[in-house]
């Protein structure tokens, strides 16, 4: 079974660098401000959006020491026009907020779509812990509200500025009144938080770095840790901006926005899980594979998704800000009393294991790797107009996590093992594994098989900075692939109008038994 707590500070160190978990002093409330939003609708096309002029000042620069400037939303999705509010603490007298809407833009990557009017700043309370959960919540004041009148539905920068130039990030999907039609971009906030050491707790380790001291429930009522986006900006945002780049209808959205709402993925043409989508609800996964089985393709972009099963919970700001996974202690869980079947570990594991390879294709092997990826089907519509042959290998595109098809595992069927990778993990020989494969709704299921898939689409480039060797060569491969996909998706169901699969799993692990 995977490792725990070694595996998740190696993916920190390896995702994020240096990691900030800043902690407020105490402070008073002080009112918002808001500013004008800029002119525009959200009611444009994708591509008359990504033609308006985008914003190349987005990023943040100097996120500043400790408890600089730090916040938090009390919604990680609204609609457009919703409200939601900030919870901002700093060290500077007053600051402002700057919404950057993420896209195309000509190269740009975002937009500015609002700007808040200087407000005045406080340092806030320190964080408290529940010690039945070990759980962080700042449970701080409102600072200001936000309205989002005007905003586009789309994945959200909220960068947080203080008056002596210190920045902080605060992820926000403004999500898709409807998907009919489009693809469903499905963001994994529940996986940042899981990783989420502000304050010195994460579901992987205590405040003393320990696996045993670790929280068995995370709050989204806190500020994510660094700069406050990694998560989002290492495993979501190329994706965001190629398919925008490319024009397709899009619908955005979060998991446990589906976890609430199965209506969300009606008619979708598409639902795309991004790079690193580990934590499900088991709502989540019943309402993502019916609309597989209705006939909406589904992509796995990453590595290890749908791996830990969780429950949501309410918090100090309202339902569903509370991710709750006592992982390999759950049988330590007070709710497993009333609710015997719903345990919060793997998916894979007992009582009611169902292994995510049902749904994905793969199932997650482990970590650490850096592999080669190896190109097995060269004619698969994928890799239409990347120039490969079979044999083609791209350094460093296996990592850091890997899946691969599983022989003896519950598999859909016809299965084809489009890509086949060889690899040692800790000493022991394997491969991952990219899959494709279509159900009789005529949806088609692809996983990448590699946690690396979405980082490459920027190798070669100046951007991320941590690409882990990969080339241009192999950032090339990987976005025209990933065009292919997102193209074929906007089509409709890729059973209907591309190849069928080729069921080859026995052929390549002809030695085991299926």
């Amino acid at each position: 079974m995977p490792g725990r707590l070694d595996r998740r500070l190696f993916l920190a160190a390896a995702a994020s660098g240096a990691m900030a978990g800043g902690v407020a002093v105490t402070g008073c409330h002080s009112s918002g401000i808001s500013g004008s939003t800029p002119p525009g609708a959200g009611g444009r096309t994708e591509r008359a959006e990504n033609a308006l002029a985008g914003d190349s000042d987005w990023r943040v620069r100097s996120p500043g020491s400790s408890g600089a400037i730090e916040g938090y939303a009390d919604k990680v999705s609204v609609l457009p026009g919703e409200e939601f509010g900030l919870y901002v603490s700093t060290t500077a007298p007053t600051f402002r907020v700057s919404a950057y809407r993420v896209g195309w833009y000509d190269g740009a990557q975002a937009r500015l779509v609002w700007r808040s009017n200087r407000v005045a700043g406080s340092v806030q309370r320190r964080p408290r812990l529940v010690q039945a959960t070990r759980t962080v919540r700042a449970d701080w004041q409102r600072t200001l509200p936000v309205r989002t009148s005007g905003w586009p539905a789309g994945a959200y920068l909220l960068r947080l500025d203080s008056e002596d130039v210190h920045q902080h990030y605060v992820p926000l999907v403004v999500r898709s009144a409807s998907a009919v039609g489009r693809i469903v971009l499905m963001h994994a906030p529940a996986t940042w938080q899981a990783y989420n050491r502000w304050g010195g707790y994460s579901l992987y380790q205590g405040e003393n770095g320990a696996y045993g001291t670790r929280s068995l429930a995370v709050s989204f009522d806190r500020p994510y840790d660094g700069d406050g986006a990694e998560k989002f900006m290492v495993y979501e945002r190329a994706v965001v901006v190629l398919a925008e780049k490319l024009g397709i209808p899009l619908a955005y959205t979060t998991g446990p926005d589906i976890h609430r709402d199965p209506g969300i993925l009606h008619d979708a043409t598409g639902v795309v899980s991004l790079g690193h989508d580990e934590y499900w609800t088991p709502q989540q996964r019943a309402y993502v594979t019916r609309a597989r089985d209705t006939g909406t393709n589904v992509a796995f972009l990453g590595a290890n998704a749908c791996f830990r099963r969780v429950r949501l919970e309410p918090g100090a700001t309202g339902a569903d800000r509370t991710v709750v996974c006592y992982k390999t202690d759950y049988l330590n869980d007070p709710y497993l009393a009333d609710h015997p079947d719903m345990p919060t570990n793997d998916f894979r594991q007992p009582p009611g294991a169902s292994p995510e390879s049902s749904l994905t294709g793969v199932l997650y092997e482990g970590y650490p790797v850096d592999a080669p990826y190896v190109v097995r089907r060269s004619d698969h519509w994928l890799f239409e107009g990347t120039g490969v042959k079979r044999g083609a290998s791209f350094d460093h595109l296996v990592g850091v996590e890997y899946d691969r098809v599983t022989p003896g595992m519950p598999t859909p069927a016809p299965l084809e093992i489009i890509a086949h990778s060889p690899l040692v993990c800790k000493g022991r020989p394997s491969y991952s594994d990219s899959a494709y494969y279509t159900v009789p709704s005529g949806a088609g299921v692809f996983a990448s098989g590699t946690m690396r898939w979405v980082e490459a689409l920027m190798a070669g480039t100046r951007e991320n900075g941590r690409n882990h060797g990969m080339d241009a060569r192999t950032g090339a491969f990987v976005t025209r692939t990933t065009e292919n996909l997102l193209r074929a998706f906007a089509a409709g169901p890729c059973g209907r109008n591309r190849p069928k699969p080729r069921d080859d799993v026995s052929g390549v692990y002809a030695s085991a038994a299926r």
